[in-house]
């Protein structure tokens, strides 16, 4: 998990204009992760609204497979995370 500070380093207000929340960058980053920038709007939500922990468990699952849709397979496993946690 990035901390906060490292965000602000990495943040340039010329490009990332429209970004001016963390958990729209950590979204950005989960998109660009798991190369599926054309939904980055759900991993800007999925961001927001799902706690940390989990989301940051299945990004690790993903990266260490060689699936072919990594973007499909986050959202199973997230959702296999979310089912089994209270």
């Amino acid at each position: 998990m990035q901390t906060v500070g490292t965000i602000l380093k990495k943040f340039n207000p010329l490009e990332d204009k429209y970004i001016s929340r963390e958990f729209q960058a950590y979204g950005i980053y989960l998109a660009e992760t798991l190369g599926d920038y054309k939904h980055k709007a759900l991993y800007i939500r999925l961001a927001k609204t799902v706690p940390r922990a989990i989301l940051e468990k299945a990004l690790s699952f993903v990266k260490d497979s060689n699936a072919r849709n990594k973007g499909r397979l986050f959202m199973w496993k997230m959702k296999e995370l979310r089912s089994v946690s209270p």
